[in-house]
């Protein structure tokens, strides 16, 4: 496989072998891709400098299996800088990466967002929108894009969601379980000026998101409970 330099970001490291750590990156050309790096002493704190999560990254990868070696690595530009909530976000985004992605599947607009997202929560921005916005995107290119289309003929004000259904309407005006219609009808036309909407809209995405993790918790999510 021809080697070539391309932009990508840390998610997660680990020690591997003697001197070795795994890496594991997202890509701007080739989605997630697992690495090997050598630690050498001579380039121990150098190297281990530059890999860190947040950190704008060129690489060159080398191999023709899954697991890649890292040839080369330099910084591409400055170190985003996160602190409190905004750093366990951003912990958040990496693992939901590394939990979900194939690996060496071109995500076409992932990498830009995910550039984008960390870009905004070093200006600390709103986290809400931020987290929704990158989850949004996340799930739209594993190809599982919500449809909103079925609440809005009906006059129904509530409907539950089923992963493999979508929104099915609650039919008895005495169950008060299931998502608002009012705020759903908000969420598809991108209107989440409302602290309800935003809420509305959290519930939804971790409905979802746990159902791809099979249930499994998040590490990074206890980093919010640990600290709040």
């Amino acid at each position: 496989m021809e080697e070539f330099e391309q932009s990508a970001f840390l998610l997660h490291s680990r020690p591997y072998r003697e001197n070795q750590i795994l890496l594991e990156f997202l890509t701007a050309h080739q989605g997630k891709v697992s690495a090997i790096s050598y630690l050498g002493k001579s380039l121990k704190s150098n190297k281990k400098a530059l890999l860190q999560p947040f950190s704008p990254l060129k690489i060159v990868l080398k191999g023709q299996g899954n697991l890649k070696y890292l040839q080369r690595v330099e910084p591409e530009r400055k170190s985003y800088q996160l602190s409190g909530n905004y750093l366990y976000s951003g912990f958040y985004l990496n693992e939901l990466q590394v939990r979900l992605l194939g690996e060496h599947i071109p995500y076409d607009e992932l990498f830009g967002q995910y550039q984008q997202s960390i870009e905004q929560l070093s200006e600390q921005r709103s986290i809400e929108f931020i987290l929704r916005n990158f989850e949004n995107r996340l799930l739209e290119e594993l190809g599982l894009t919500i449809d909103y289309s079925p609440i809005f003929p009906e006059k129904i004000h509530r409907y539950h969601y089923f992963p493999e259904q979508g929104f099915v309407p609650v039919v008895s005006k005495q169950v008060q379980t299931g998502y608002n219609a009012v705020h759903l009808k908000a969420i598809a036309q991108e209107d989440l000026s409302s602290k309800d909407v935003m809420q509305t809209y959290k519930v939804l995405m971790r409905q979802i998101i746990n159902h791809l993790l099979d249930g499994k918790p998040l590490n990074s999510r206890k980093l919010f409970t640990k600290n709040s």
